[in-house]
């Protein structure tokens, strides 16, 4: 029995072997590696859990439809929209603390004025470059990319950070399967302390 090798078998000993693990890891050749693909019951669940909380009553903007205001799906989970410029926000008056923008998307109050961030996995504007764990970290603490600023009103992430990692983990594998939209939201106007 021989132990040569010719070349040509030699790399296809090798060359199967890197390709069953490309296969298996996400590997790419330059060493890199994508995150793991969703169970299709993950990322359903996640649609079900962002369509049961109400992620579309701020994170969509609003258009005017034949019956009133409905929402901009062909900008669905965008944020809002960098063309809207709107003037300074009337100051809240009587018992009144807090003024919302027509389309939904922009927010007044005594932290100063919020805009709804763009929730599509875009990864110049929207969350496309979060990973999965600190998409966690930020619902969790409150923090954009979990370690930045405070996420702002009306953001209820002090409930959201109730979910359990696993609907943590849904809602994030269906964000990643939504269109990308290119939208750079405006940063927030935070008030001056008191």
């Amino acid at each position: 029995m021989s132990l040569r090798v010719s070349a040509a078998r030699w790399k296809v000993m090798v060359a199967v072997p890197a390709l069953v693990a490309v296969a298996a890891f996400g590997v790419k050749a330059s060493g890199a590696t994508e995150p793991p693909q969703a169970k299709p019951d993950m990322v359903k669940r996640g649609e079900y859990l962002v369509n049961a909380m109400g992620c579309n009553d701020c994170h969509t903007p609003m258009k005017m439809g034949a019956n009133g205001p409905e929402y901009d799906t062909a900008r669905y989970l965008s944020g809002h929209q960098a063309t809207e410029k709107l003037p300074p926000p009337p100051a809240p008056t009587g018992p009144w603390m807090v003024t919302v923008s027509i389309s939904g998307t922009a927010w007044s109050g005594p932290w100063g004025i919020s805009y709804t961030q763009n929730i599509t996995p875009d990864p110049e504007t929207g969350i496309g470059n979060y990973t999965e764990a600190q998409f966690i970290q930020t619902i969790r603490d409150g923090k954009k990319q979990g370690r930045g600023r405070d996420i702002l009103p009306p953001m209820p992430w002090p409930a959201f950070k109730n979910l359990t990692d696993d609907d943590l983990k849904s809602i994030y594998a269906f964000l990643r399967t939504v269109k990308p939209l290119k939208n750079k939201v405006p940063d927030p106007v935070i008030a001056p302390p008191k």
